[in-house]
């Protein structure tokens, strides 16, 4: 692939709702461009950007890819992305590191709900967009309603330069509203306007030269005085609106059967603009604390973003960033300066889907991918030692959905450490801990099927098989009146014996308190040395209480009296006294079960507020407020974590995918006597299974 300028480049994201055709018209671009000689399709699985088999057994994009297509001079870095919700983090990447998004709308079905979503991250971006009407083709399809929908949902920005000549079946090419001229058959073949579209056309164009006109001065008064636009002035004023964000141009066409797909990529070379066009990047001086602007040219000093980090167990680790501005080399050496670190750097490769195709240098604005990188993540900057940068990096969402995994085999064990660590490099919005209370492993991710997608990861490409379920839930015992207890241990069984007898107050504290321990012996009826035994004898104890054999908290011992023998005691004998002194005391301080309780934000659209608080009340939750907010209403509330552990699969059926969440732990509170009695009843029967 030959070496592109910056303004010869465009970095566009594919964005929309999951089934909208990202992938698909990926692949017509790359036939179109004569990058391949035959059109896969994501049925058949052998598409160029959807090449992990996940996908391919899928048939969805799980995975962001980046497909280079060269077009009349100028280089489009096309970014496909994932349209299901679970795979978030993949679209936050592309976002991060595009100059423009192309959405596609289906024709049949509108906006939706992935749609809204992502427009929203584009909006964070300031991203410059075009819109593609697709699958025209297909059954029902109605581009007129489609533009309808868009308008309704994003504004009268959304304005259409083409429309489709013939729809569903008869689809046989579109009409160019600023051309006006029309394009039919596979080969795009230029003709006249047909007569039945004519007037809809002449409409249509009039609306668009209102719209163009109204985003510069000098042309809305030639076009109130009554002159009529050239085309240069409408392509100069339309490129200049969407750069802007104040023109969204809607072009439509069909990606499955490659009609149009050739005006589409024209589109984005006019439209969307180069790395030059949206300008000077901000960068942070590391040394200095302060803001640099820095210009997206070969000259500049470099700044690179890693945007996506892939683990291979056989070519280690890839590493895919964007060079902002000066330019990087194969067999160099960059400076990491978010770790700190020198990086040596071999050989650059671009990436259109798994293919790698070496290349010696990368220019500011292009995209590319190096392999072995030891100290460099996801979000990092390489840039030169000589002139630190520190640019933005990709703001993940968190993680809302857990599970417990397990290793099968004592094999799949040994090897779980080094595979959840790679594949927690490899995805951001993953995370593992392990639970110091149940003493699981939980990998948490953005939904089950993130999870589940993850899992599969692990096993093809790290030969680590495990088992998951949902975390079991850190449930606490503790008292809630005082008691007193007196226990003797005392054996003799030849030669010395046992002997250790103590007196214990237990009293509840307050939530949250821990574990206090006091020593009140007066007259050494316990002598010192024994009482780090007593002390170590209650803290066994606490590990099991007397309910549910969870842990004691929120308690305080306090060790007042006892006895000894100058023979028979030992720290031994005293340590089982004071445990089992405070099983006795416990069982008498009318113990209680504690479980955790979460903080939760939730936002939905206005609309689904009252089946959302329906579903609270259902989980044992406390609404604590509500606030609308343009459209949306955020809810908080408190709910028990026993309650809420799918809460991000039940959130997402009820608000058709609308609604998110962030949920943190807020603190343990005493389980109501019917729910108390099932963890009681469960623990049991977990005890006689072990």
């Amino acid at each position: 692939m030959k070496n592109y300028r910056t303004d010869q480049l465009r970095n566009v994201g594919l964005f929309g709702h999951g089934g909208a055709g990202k992938t698909s018209l990926a692949e017509a671009m790359l036939f179109d461009a004569g990058a391949i000689t035959r059109l896969g399709k994501v049925d058949e699985g052998n598409t160029t950007s959807d090449f992990d088999p996940d996908e391919v057994r899928r048939r969805i994009s799980i995975n962001l890819s980046v497909v280079p297509v060269e077009w009349n001079g100028f280089k489009l870095n096309v970014l496909d992305t994932p349209g299901y919700a679970d795979f978030v983090g993949e679209v936050k990447e592309a976002v991060r590191v595009a100059d423009g998004a192309l959405f596609l709308v289906d024709a049949v079905a509108g906006v939706e709900i992935g749609t809204g979503l992502t427009w929203g991250y584009a909006d964070e971006q300031q991203l410059p967009r075009l819109v593609l009407v697709n699958k025209i083709e297909r059954e029902n399809a109605d581009f007129y309603r489609a533009v309808d929908s868009l308008q309704s949902a994003f504004g009268s920005k959304c304005m259409p330069i083409q429309i489709p000549i013939g729809s569903q079946s008869s689809f046989d090419g579109i009409v160019d509203l600023i051309k006006m001229k029309a394009y039919t058959g596979p080969k795009s073949q230029e003709g006249p306007v047909p007569g039945d579209l004519e007037g809809q056309a002449r409409s249509l164009r009039e609306k668009l030269i209102e719209s163009v006109a109204e985003t510069d001065d000098a042309l809305i008064t030639k076009y109130l005085e009554g002159e009529e636009l050239s085309e240069p002035e409408i392509r100069k004023a339309l490129q200049a609106g969407t750069a802007a964000g104040q023109l969204v141009p809607i072009v439509v066409g069909s990606a499955l059967t490659n009609r149009a797909v050739t005006a589409v990529m024209d589109a984005i070379v006019e439209f969307l603009p180069s790395p030059v066009v949206r300008g000077a990047i901000q960068a942070t001086n590391p040394q200095t604390q302060k803001e640099e602007s820095v210009e997206p040219a070969t000259t500049s000093p470099l700044a690179a973003l890693v945007f996506k980090t892939m683990a291979d167990p056989y070519v280690g680790k890839l590493t895919y960033f964007r060079v902002y501005s000066g330019a990087m080399s194969s067999d160099s050496h960059v400076w990491n300066s978010t770790k700190a670190r020198e990086e040596r750097v071999g050989q650059l490769f671009i990436m259109r889907g798994k293919t790698q195709e070496p290349v010696q240098m990368l220019e500011a604005g292009d995209i590319g991918a190096v392999a072995k990188l030891a100290e460099t993540n996801t979000g990092d900057t390489l840039c030169a030692k000589e002139h630190l940068l520190v640019l933005a990096s990709i703001n993940f969402p968190q993680p809302l959905f857990s599970a417990a995994i397990q290793p099968k085999t004592k094999v799949d064990m040994d090897k779980l450490g080094p595979a959840l660590a790679r594949i927690v490099e490899e995805d951001p919005t993953l995370s593992v801990h392990r639970d110091p209370d149940t003493a699981e492993t939980i990998l948490s991710g953005i939904g089950e099927s993130h999870i589940d997608v993850s899992v599969e990861k692990m096993r093809r490409k790290f030969g680590v098989d495990v088992k998951t379920d949902l975390p079991r839930v850190s449930f606490k015992e503790t008292i809630t009146a005082p008691a007193k207890a007196e226990y003797k241990h005392k054996k003799q069984t030849g030669g010395h014996g046992q002997y250790g007898h103590v007196f214990l107050d237990l009293e509840p504290l307050p939530r949250g308190s821990g574990f206090e321990f006091v020593d009140k012996v007066v007259g050494g009826s316990v002598p010192k040395n024994y009482i780090p035994a007593v002390e170590k004898g209650v803290n066994e104890a606490l590990t099991e209480g007397v309910v549910a054999g969870y842990p004691v908290v929120d308690v305080r011992v306090t060790l007042y009296d006892g006895s000894y023998h100058p023979v028979d005691s030992s720290e031994m004998a005293f340590k089982l006294a004071s445990s089992q002194a405070f099983k006795k005391g416990t069982s008498a301080a009318k113990p209680v079960l504690l479980e955790p309780i979460m903080t939760l934000r939730i936002t939905v659209p206005e609309n689904f507020t009252g089946d959302v608080i329906g579903d609270l009340n259902t989980k044992r939750a406390r609404v604590q407020g509500m606030t609308p907010e343009g459209g949306v209403s955020v809810i908080d509330a408190q709910a028990p974590l026993a309650e809420v552990r799918r809460y991000a699969t039940d959130l997402r059926s009820l608000t058709q995918g609308r609604g998110t969440f962030t949920m943190e732990f807020s603190h343990y509170e005493e389980v109501p006597a019917h729910a108390a009695q099932q963890v009681i009843a469960e623990a049991k029967a977990a005890k006689e299974q072990d």
